[in-house]
């Protein structure tokens, strides 16, 4: 029988995110062009006609909601490259030890660790909450009534998939598995 047991989560690097990342940062960087050309009198993306845009208002506009885009696709693009939400769950029974590592943003708090005694934990729980936005998650469930979230943020496992996961390492701690008829 093992004694560690060591699951790793994926962060931020997801062919999603870096899908966004670069779909923002192209439209971002059109919109800024097209609002500077307003302004220079200038073409400076080709392929574009922009004679009947007008500084005031709209290419003011188009520059800031450029401005807007190019921002937020430099702080996705930044996410991706330090992988925000990567770490792991290691079960370690040989020493009796739970721990959670992530990773954050630079900065004193950039690696987030939490470490918890096996005999700390009360159950493991699974919550399942379907919809529109729906919700699969495996929780650690501490005898003051904590609840540590386990799985990764983001597309929602399949119902086997979490099933199995949580009763394998509900059955690894020695713990009850709740949430699951």
């Amino acid at each position: 029988m093992e004694k560690i047991r060591k699951d790793y989560i994926r962060g931020s690097r997801r062919i999603s995110n870096y899908w966004w990342a670069t779909i923002i940062l192209v439209g971002g960087l059109s919109f800024f062009l097209v609002g500077l050309s307003s302004y220079l009198n200038k073409t400076l993306l080709p392929l574009t006609q922009y004679s009947n845009l007008l500084f005031i208002p709209q290419g003011i506009i188009m520059a800031f909601y450029g401005t807007i885009a190019i921002v937020l696709s430099i702080f996705l693009w930044l996410t991706i490259i330090w992988d925000v939400g990567s770490g792991y769950n290691e079960f370690n029974n040989t020493n009796g030890q739970i721990t959670i590592l992530r990773m954050s943003f630079p900065g004193k708090n950039r690696i987030l660790k939490f470490c918890y005694n096996i005999q700390d934990i009360q159950s493991i729980k699974v919550e399942i909450k379907e919809g529109l936005n729906p919700k699969r998650e495996i929780y650690l469930k501490t005898k003051d009534k904590r609840e540590i979230p386990l799985t990764h943020v983001g597309q929602p496992l399949l119902l086997k998939e979490i099933e199995e996961q949580a009763t394998s390492i509900a059955q690894f701690l020695g713990v009850v598995l709740e949430g699951i008829d």
